[in-house]
């Protein structure tokens, strides 16, 4: 008698949604809220029917689902300019898992440029006009930011990585604890012997970079240690960062934290500019573990955002959004972690 095909099987057709159910034990619904509202599900229930869907190669027919529940599938993210001379490669991973987790349960994410100031709002206005978006995902979010209450006026289902830094609270967001992180870095230099640490910043008034230098002074102030800090006049400019940081080792610094890798690299240029070797004569942190923390020689201490972690965090609280447009608003602070490298040795002596 000639063998079934297996359900699974490319020749016996295209895998369903009802197939994948029974594969994993559960009801249609429970598929469909896998891929569309997986907020709703038990993370191990989550877990075995997203493997299921992978084991099978089950992709949703997206045209039939948009007609069904009159949605694009579709997730807006806009894309802001660096300052000129600045780079973010930190970024890619946060994108990269964003997009992933939104694959995985159907979405796309759809990139427009946005840029700050009084143009920020129109690519948001034309996406919704012409392309139906779902929601959005918003990142540089800062002091004055318009675009929460704009959605929110507007019942646009949105998630901030980031917070809003100012004014009321709206909506969900998802963001790095930036503070725990620079004080973590304190400890760690303490712990090595440091008592005169200084803190190069970014120029006030930047919510993240606030936030960073608020973590060094709480645990400054814990440790019983004089406070001093320098705030560089641009976000991560190399010569601003150098030039910053020169009264912070004239002025007898043994260690210097800084709010990110390309501050810390300023920091770096000074040192070299004085004929001083950063790690061995002054410890230095930095701040987002780019790749040019690795690649510095020494190599450069930083804190680590968790941004894959954060980038999963956005899909799940969007999706958790669209499918319950009135549930409280939900926030997440995710911690970072310390990376510890040649520059950051004990104290000699």
């Amino acid at each position: 008698m000639p063998r079934s095909p297996d359900s699974s099987s490319p020749k016996a057709g295209p895998v369903t949604l009802a197939m994948v159910a029974r594969r994993a034990g559960v009801s249609p619904q429970t598929v469909s809220n896998a891929l569309n509202s997986p907020g709703l599900l038990r993370p191990e229930t989550l877990e075995r029917v997203l493997r299921t869907i992978d084991e099978m190669g089950y992709r949703p027919h997206r045209a039939a689902q948009a007609l069904r529940t009159r949605s694009s599938k579709l997730i807006g993210y806009g894309i802001r300019p660096n300052p000129p001379g600045t780079t973010a490669p930190v970024m890619d991973r946060f994108l990269h898992a964003l997009s992933q987790t939104a694959d995985e349960a159907g979405y796309r994410v759809l990139l427009f440029a946005s840029p700050p100031g009084a143009g920020a709002l129109d690519g948001y206005e034309e996406l919704l006009d012409l392309h139906r978006v779902d929601g959005f995902v918003l990142s540089g979010t800062d002091r004055g930011d318009q675009r929460q209450a704009w959605l929110a006026r507007r019942g646009v289902p949105f998630v901030g990585f980031g917070r809003m830094w100012s004014g009321r609270q709206i909506g969900d967001w998802a963001d790095v604890d930036g503070a725990s992180g620079t004080d973590a870095a304190v400890d760690h230099l303490v712990g090595l012997g440091h008592r005169k640490i200084a803190f190069l910043g970014w120029p006030r008034g930047s919510g993240v970079g606030d936030d960073r230098a608020e973590g060094w002074q709480r645990a400054m102030r814990r440790h019983g240690l004089p406070i001093r800090g320098r705030r560089a006049q641009s976000v991560d400019d190399i010569d601003s960062a150098q030039a910053a940081a020169g009264p912070l080792l004239d002025a007898g610094a043994t260690a210097v934290i800084a709010a990110s890798d390309m501050l810390a690299l300023g920091c770096y240029h000074a040192l070299r500019e004085r004929e001083a070797v950063p790690g061995r004569d002054v410890a230095v942190v930095g701040f987002d573990d780019s790749p040019t923390a690795a690649l510095l020689s020494p190599g450069l201490s930083t804190v680590a955002q968790p941004l894959e972690a954060v980038g999963r965090e956005c899909v799940r609280l969007l999706l958790a959004r669209m499918a319950n447009p009135d549930a409280p608003p939900e926030r997440v602070l995710l911690e970072p972690s310390l990376v510890v490298r040649e520059s950051t040795p004990a104290l000699a002596g």
